[in-house]
């Protein structure tokens, strides 16, 4: 489940013994509107993991200690093969450039090697900022109302409202119970700016309010495309005019 406030980027999992890095790291994240949680070891990091999705994961991986060295790649690949984290941003933290090898061949995204000064934090944030925003529009939920028809084979229409939409789905509130595993053609316009939407869904949950988890199995290229541009749209517009700028900046590079 994503927890990330509509007006941050994204929330970061920073795993790190080391104090002064963990203060360096968080103050530039914060100065671009991101959220850094803060674990001292990995059980409970991987316990995080299991229950939350992350924009990005930092991995120190030496986590203040050189002989946990393997514990900090074991963590990194359980960041990897995690359900809801597998495309999260991973940054590693490392000591010497054997350490930086490692880290870039069990998956790691970006490195920032020690020392870390405000330059190279900089530098590795502003090549990554992307990176983050890419991720956290993939699970981003835009509230909005618009009527929906769902159209199925051998059955009655469905009619409804949205209540939310991602790149993936939405959530649709109707009085026609569905029951998970239902397919339908979900055809519904966005305005601001006017996109219609035709796509092949799935029904995948329900609740007592009469909401429906719809996930999209089948969308053109191009409505997907666009329906991505429309998002990026949305989650910009919530974001602080100097982190949109900075996006911008990072996009431009």
């Amino acid at each position: 489940m994503n927890t990330t406030p509509p007006n941050l980027v994204g929330t970061v999992l920073l795993v790190s013994r080391d104090e002064i890095a963990s203060r360096q790291l968080t103050d530039a994240m914060q100065q671009l509107a991101v959220s850094v949680e803060v674990c001292v070891d990995i059980s409970a990091a991987a316990d995080r993991l299991s229950r939350r999705k992350f924009e990005g994961v930092v991995i120190d991986l030496a986590l203040g200690d050189p002989c946990l060295v393997n514990q900090g790649l074991v963590c990194l690949e359980h960041v990897r093969a995690s359900a809801s984290n597998r495309t999260a941003v991973i940054f590693t933290l490392t000591s010497s450039s054997q350490e930086t090898a490692h880290a870039l061949k069990a998956g790691s995204s970006f490195v920032l090697q020690r020392p870390l000064t405000s330059e190279s934090i900089g530098h590795t944030l502003k090549v990554a900022y992307g990176s983050i925003m890419r991720e956290r529009r993939r699970y981003f939920r835009y509230p909005i109302v618009v009527p929906v028809v769902l159209n199925r084979k051998m059955a009655p229409a469905v009619f409804g409202q949205t209540v939310n939409i991602s790149e993936c789905g939405m959530a649709l509130s109707t009085l026609t119970p569905l029951a998970p595993g239902t397919e339908a053609t979900a055809q519904f316009t966005l305005p601001d700016p006017l996109l219609q939407i035709t796509a092949e869904s799935k029904a995948c949950w329900n609740n007592e309010k009469g909401e429906v988890g719809l996930s999209f199995h089948f969308l053109p290229f191009d409505c997907a495309s666009q329906l991505q541009l429309w998002l990026a749209l949305k989650l910009e517009r919530q974001l602080p005019q100097l982190v949109t700028d900075k996006f911008c900046e990072s996009s431009r590079s």
